[in-house]
């Protein structure tokens, strides 16, 4: 199996409307029986999780399931479609690169191993951890998965952002006229499309 690392197309430039730039990452969420990983991908430009799983493995299997959550999930089918990933061997995985192809999305990759190619991303690992309490060690795996469902849920529907002019990820999403000053990381942006 062939592994492949792709060229980061996100650099220099701003998403301009949703599910234009999707970008995807995992973190580790601690339990009383060990790790468990939640994988998401999040539309970057209204902030909306678009796809998300907790599972006890971080195996290709766990992002390919989650980009399928997000494509079932889309609005705007027609429209042209990044996804921006760190170079993890489960987003370089063929299962994985061929799966978001063949549904016609274009892969992107950091460079490098430097977070702020993915700052997106990160910002939301850290987000749902200290704003949802999964940074906590919790109980088991399926507290673990209900919080999580609770953390999306609120994150979607109810916090506001001062990125998207104190609105909803949701509500961005759905009406893709709302214009927003997308706040800028270091090293990254997007290549219009």
């Amino acid at each position: 199996m062939f592994f492949r690392k792709y060229r980061n197309l996100v650099k220099n430039h701003v998403p301009t409307r949703p599910e234009q730039l999707w970008v995807s990452d995992i973190t580790y969420i601690k339990t009383e029986k060990g790790h468990n990983y939640l994988a998401f991908v999040t539309d970057a430009y209204s902030k909306q999780i678009m796809g998300y799983k907790l599972d006890n493995h971080m195996r290709t299997s766990l992002c390919t399931d989650v980009l399928a959550m997000a494509i079932k999930n889309r609005k705007y089918p027609t429209k042209n479609l990044i996804h921006h990933s760190d170079i993890g061997f489960q987003y370089c995985n063929p299962k994985y690169t061929e799966f978001a192809e063949n549904n016609g999305i274009t892969m992107s990759m950091t460079e490098k191993y430097n977070p702020y190619e993915n700052a997106i991303a990160e910002r939301i690992n850290r987000t749902l951890k200290y704003e949802y309490g999964l940074k906590q060690i919790l109980k088991n795996t399926d507290i673990a998965q209900e919080i999580t469902k609770q953390a999306v849920y609120i994150y979607n529907n109810l916090r506001t952002h001062f990125s998207l002019g104190l609105r909803k990820p949701a509500e961005v999403h759905l009406n893709p006229n709302i214009k927003c000053k997308l706040k800028m990381y270091k090293n990254l942006s997007f290549k219009s499309m």
